[in-house]
C-alpha cells in the first residue's frame, strides 16, 4: 500500500513532464503533416497596360484547377468591390491556369501605377488570393465610358475547402511551418532568463548559495534556446534570401544572446564562489532588465522584416489564423514546460558537481 502511495505521488509530481513530452509530440505530427491551404505562387505577366485586353498565366500551390474547371472563377481586384472579373479562364492542369481579363482605360482614381489583386475561386479547392499580382500602367488615352466596368462585377459566393489547412502565404510557403518552433523557443528563452532573474533577485535577498545554482542553470538553459536565432536565420535564408539582413530584431536578439554569453564567460573568470554569485546575481538582473527594451521596445519603433513591429501588434490574422493556433499556442507551452524540465536536470547535475 505504501509503494503504490509513493508510485502515485511521483508521478503526480512528474505529470508536467509528461504533459510536456505530450504537447512536443502533438505539435511535431500535427505541425508537419497537415497541409497547407492552396495558394497563387506566381503570375505571367506582372505588368500590363490599361485598356487593353490581357491573358495572365498563373501557378497554383496544392491546387486542383483541373479537377473541375468548369467551377473556376477570377477576379482582379483594386479595393473592395472595385474589380473585374475574368471573361475566361482555362484550366490546363491542376497547377496552372489561364486568365483573361479586359483592362479598362480609365480608373476610379488617379495615381502612376495600379497594383491590382488576383482572386481565384474553384468549387472544390476554395479561394486563393495573390496580392499585387499584376501592376497596370495608365494608357496614355482613357476613355470614361469604361469606368462602370469596375463596378459591374462583384465578388460573392467564395468557397472553402473543408479540412484543416494552414494558411498559404505567399512568401512562406511551407517554411510557415517554423512559427511552431521558432517563435516558442524564444517564448521559452524569455522565460527561462525571466527565472533566472527572479533566482538572482532572491540570492541577494537571502545570500542562498543554492538560488545562484538554480539561476545559472536557467541562463545555461537559455542560451540554448537562443539558438532559435539559427531556426530565424535558416527562415530568413528562404523568405528574405538572406542568412543576415541586419534587420533590427535580428540586431537585437543577437545583442541580448552577446550579454548572456559574456555573463557566462565573466563567471567562468572569477574563482571565489561567494564573489562569482554576487557579480552573477548583480549582472543577470541588468541583464533581464536591457531584454524588455532589446526584444520589445526598440523593434516596435521602427521598421522591421519581422512581423509585428514597426508598431504593428505581432499575432494578429495575417500572422495566425484559428487552425494555426491549435498548433502554436500548445508549441508555446510545450517548449516553455521542456526549458523548465532541462533547467532543472542542469541545476541537479551542477549541484551534484559542487558537492563532490
Amino acid at each position: 500500500m505504501m509503494r503504490e502511495s509513493t508510485t502515485t505521488t511521483l508521478f503526480r509530481l512528474e505529470a508536467w513532464k509528461w504533459t510536456a513530452m505530450a504537447i512536443l509530440i502533438y505539435v511535431f505530427i500535427v505541425g508537419w503533416i497537415v497541409p497547407l491551404k492552396p495558394g497563387i505562387i506566381k503570375v505571367s505577366p506582372d505588368r500590363a497596360v490599361a485598356g487593353e485586353q490581357v491573358v495572365i498565366d498563373v501557378t497554383g500551390y496544392n491546387s486542383a484547377f483541373a479537377s473541375d474547371s468548369t467551377q473556376l472563377r477570377a477576379w482582379l481586384s483594386l479595393a473592395g468591390d472595385t474589380v473585374l472579373s475574368a471573361l475566361h479562364v482555362q484550366a490546363w492542369d491542376d497547377r496552372h491556369l489561364s486568365a483573361s481579363f479586359y483592362i479598362p482605360s480609365v480608373f476610379p482614381v488617379r495615381q502612376e501605377a495600379y497594383p491590382l489583386t488576383l482572386i481565384l475561386d474553384h468549387g472544390i479547392e476554395g479561394s486563393s488570393v495573390l496580392p499585387n499580382a499584376i501592376f497596370i500602367t495608365p494608357a496614355s488615352v482613357q476613355d470614361t465610358s469604361e469606368l462602370p466596368l469596375w463596378y459591374k462585377d462583384k465578388i460573392e459566393h467564395i468557397h472553402q475547402k473543408a479540412g484543416m489547412q494552414y494558411p498559404f502565404r505567399n512568401i512562406l510557403a511551407e517554411t510557415i511551418r517554423n512559427t511552431y518552433f521558432h517563435v516558442p523557443m524564444w517564448f521559452c528563452m524569455i522565460i527561462l532568463f525571466g527565472a533566472s532573474a527572479w533566482y538572482s533577485l532572491k540570492y541577494y535577498k537571502k545570500g542562498d548559495i543554492d538560488a545562484d545554482r538554480r539561476s545559472v542553470a536557467f541562463i545555461k538553459v537559455g542560451l540554448i534556446f537562443g539558438l532559435g536565432l539559427v531556426t530565424g536565420m535558416l527562415w530568413a535564408k528562404n523568405t528574405w534570401n538572406a542568412y543576415w539582413s541586419w534587420d533590427v530584431k535580428q540586431n537585437m536578439s543577437a545583442i541580448c544572446l552577446l550579454i548572456y554569453a559574456a555573463l557566462m564567460v565573466m563567471r567562468s573568470s572569477v574563482e571565489d564562489e561567494m564573489q562569482k554569485a554576487r557579480l552573477t546575481a548583480g549582472y543577470n538582473m541588468f541583464a533581464f532588465v536591457l531584454l524588455i527594451p532589446l526584444l520589445f521596445i526598440i523593434p516596435r519603433m521602427t521598421d522591421s522584416l519581422h512581423p509585428g513591429n514597426g508598431g504593428n501588434p505581432a499575432l494578429g490574422g495575417e500572422d495566425l489564423d484559428n487552425t494555426m493556433r491549435m498548433v502554436f499556442y500548445p508549441a508555446v507551452i510545450g517548449f516553455i514546460l521542456l526549458g523548465l524540465w532541462i533547467s532543472q536536470l542542469v541545476y541537479r547535475t551542477d549541484k551534484l558537481k559542487g558537492n563532490l
